[in-house]
């Protein structure tokens, strides 16, 4: 498929929950030396930065895993949960304002076979249907973090091909796996669509 327009820095640079709306329907690329998969995404969650107690940087916490949240706008976090599953996020806002979006499912749209093979034996709908076999699928890990989503030579970006998914296709819930964040634990930050594309 031909490459459509890479996001700019612009995009990220504004409301968490602004961007995390307009990434439904965006694409992930990821390059690697054995092929391209591309993703088009159908489910993310906000992170709202000092603020958020769900949020790695809740209370202004510094880390050197978080680092870069702490940085510029359009950059990937991804850190290892559980020590097995990589997550894929996009740095929001701008330096000092530690916020993102967790990439958690798409549907796969280029290097179908690719995908099939990084992740093995599984249904055609678990392939991305979760921000670690999202990242398996993409080849994403630790190593990426920092990433400059906006470089064109980056060998992961975001794409926009003008999809969009209309509002009333779009479900905002409650994040997955926050109980710990209290109250936060209910904030309607985490967006879904169906993955009719």
């Amino acid at each position: 498929m031909s490459k459509p327009p890479l996001l700019a820095r612009d995009f990220y640079q504004r409301t968490t929950e602004e961007v995390a709306r307009d990434l439904l329907g965006k694409l992930v690329s990821s390059d690697h030396p054995d092929g391209t998969v591309v993703i088009r995404l159908t489910e993310v969650e906000a992170y709202l930065g000092v603020d958020d107690p769900a949020c790695h940087t809740f209370g202004g916490r510094r880390t050197r895993r978080t680092e870069t949240m702490w940085g510029e706008a359009g950059r990937a976090y991804v850190y290892l949960v559980y020590g097995l599953h990589h997550c894929l996020n996009v740095v929001t806002v701008g330096p000092g304002r530690p916020e993102a979006v967790l990439v958690r499912g798409g549907v796969v749209v280029d290097g179908i076979e690719l995908a099939r093979a990084r992740r093995g034996s599984v249904g055609e709908g678990s392939l991305t249907d979760g921000p670690g076999k999202l990242c398996q699928t993409l080849a994403v890990t630790t190593a990426d973090d920092g990433i400059d989503l906006c470089f064109p030579g980056s060998s992961l970006r975001l794409l926009d091909d003008g999809f969009r998914f209309a509002d009333d296709r779009v479900r905002r819930l409650p994040r997955v796996g926050v109980d710990y964040a209290g109250e936060a634990a209910s904030w309607p930050l985490r967006l879904v669509t169906d993955s009719k594309v």
